[in-house]
């Protein structure tokens, strides 16, 4: 196994602890307010890191971007967080999980 293999191996494996731990934290928040269903976007989740960084990166992105490429944009920061990085991991494992030779099991 390659290096580069190895390291794309626990990138997916990283991709999908983390969106394991937003869909429990989600789990933990829809509990605490008494069953009502809160799933965080990507948007929220990085306004918890850096609100600021959010607010001038919508406004570029409103400025300087075309409006389908924009619209493309908000949409994808409007997508759970834990459904992103679960699928991106999921990807990555698929492209690079373990490879079996058909003629090594012979």
């Amino acid at each position: 196994m390659g290096a580069v293999t190895f390291v794309m191996r626990f990138i997916s494996l990283v991709l999908v602890v983390t969106a394991l731990m937003l869909l429990g934290a989600d789990g933990i928040t829809s509990l605490e307010h008494h069953g009502q269903i809160d799933v965080r976007s990507l948007e929220a989740i990085w306004a918890l890191f850096d609100k600021g960084a959010v607010d001038a990166f919508m406004a570029w992105n409103g400025a300087h971007l075309p409006g389908f490429l924009s619209s493309f944009v908000v949409n994808m920061l409007a997508l759970p967080g834990w459904a992103v990085t679960g699928v991106l991991g999921v990807i990555l494992a698929f492209i690079f999980g373990r490879r079996h030779d058909p003629l090594e099991s012979e």
